[in-house]
């Protein structure tokens, strides 16, 4: 009898700050599905996902894998999905934009790692300056990366 390895595991939290109202929002799940928020109010939109992990890559960075994780391993990142591409379907907005995984510190991405009790935390500001749904790649100064204790 053969058993399978089992991947360690990161728990990440996006916090989509000051989101424009009346805008939905999910975090894409591969290429159809949909991760509906956690929580939802006017100041915030909650999400909560876990990235597998695979073998570290060539520069010792880690290897993101799973549902949530899009592109190369070179560039992973997550999509936050607005408007249309969040299944608001009377929305004028059809928006995705880029949360670089690859910009998380490593000192945080190996806390997490390395205890399952933490969290990395993502906060992003959800409305672009001219009061749109943000969009596109989001920059590295653009995102505090934080880590945080799991709440049970």
């Amino acid at each position: 009898m053969c058993s399978a390895a089992i991947s360690p595991t990161m728990k990440l939290r996006v916090f989509v700050v000051n989101p424009p109202q009346g805008v939905a929002f999910a975090v894409q799940r591969g290429r159809n599905d949909l991760l509906l928020p956690t929580i939802e109010s006017t100041a915030f939109i909650q999400f909560d996902l876990e990235l597998r992990l695979g073998t570290a890559l060539a520069n010792g960075s880690p290897n993101f894998l799973g549902e949530f994780a899009q592109g190369t391993p070179a560039d992973r990142f997550v999509y936050i999905n607005s408007g249309t591409s969040a299944g608001q379907h009377a929305s004028c907005w059809t928006r995705r934009a880029k949360l670089k995984l690859g910009s998380i510190p490593i000192e945080i991405a190996e806390a997490a790692i390395a205890n399952l009790e933490q969290t990395v935390v993502a906060k992003v500001t959800g409305t672009m300056a001219d009061g749109s749904p943000i969009c596109a790649s989001v920059k590295p100064h653009a995102v505090i990366w934080e880590v945080a204790q799991t709440a049970s």
